[in-house]
């Protein structure tokens, strides 16, 4: 684990390290990734740890250190803090882009105002994975209203109760699900949790 300091006009402070065995944990999460993707809907646990900039939670933060990396734009609310900013073009070295139409990811810290899904990049037809994909920290992964859901990785129906989305998420996730194979891909994060919701994912009535 190390850990490297950053001079400001305040003085020095010591930037907050990486995962403590960056091989072993980055594989670890990014198993924990696919699986929330394979099993929409479902809750997942992130075991990795490192150091948490102030307004990431550890989950979120262990997504960034895993999937953004030089080759992948990264958007952020202009609410970030340069700390977290600092923590993430040191530790993943990405371009930090204006519009989350540029990204590969983005990243809405919880209390900061997330994009529309389709104010995202989209995919092209021919590279529908090269769309944004979006992590969204929200207030709980067990309370809130539950929603249905359904369609692969889903064998009949599967429950989600997620307190502190967006204003309208799910009314935007039904249009975002009609434009597959194109579209939004969305991980849910809350402390040590994350949920997947891959664009193929129905809201069920």
């Amino acid at each position: 684990m190390r850990h490297e300091t950053l001079t400001t006009a305040a003085g020095r402070r010591t930037l907050l390290p990486g995962f403590a065995d960056a091989g072993h944990d980055a594989q670890t999460t990014f198993r924990a990734a696919l699986n929330a993707l394979a099993h929409p809907g479902r809750v997942q646990d992130i075991s990795a740890g490192s150091g948490v900039p102030d307004g990431l939670s550890p989950a979120m933060t262990a997504l960034l250190l895993t999937l953004v990396d030089v080759d992948t734009p990264l958007w952020l609310p202009p609410s970030a803090s340069e700390d977290v900013i600092a923590f993430l073009r040191f530790h993943c070295g990405c371009p930090i882009v204006p519009s989350p139409a540029l990204a590969r990811f983005a990243a809405v810290p919880a209390g900061a105002k997330a994009p529309a899904l389709s104010a995202c990049h989209q995919g092209d037809p021919a590279y529908p994975d090269l769309s944004t994909t979006l992590l969204i920290e929200v207030g709980s992964l067990t309370d809130g209203d539950a929603v249905h859901l359904s369609g692969p990785g889903i064998q009949t129906r599967q429950t989600l109760c997620a307190a502190g989305l967006p204003d309208g998420f799910w009314r935007e996730w039904r249009l975002n699900q009609q434009r597959f194979p194109l579209g939004v891909d969305v991980f849910l994060t809350q402390d040590r949790r994350i949920c997947g919701l891959p664009r193929s994912t129905h809201l069920e009535s």
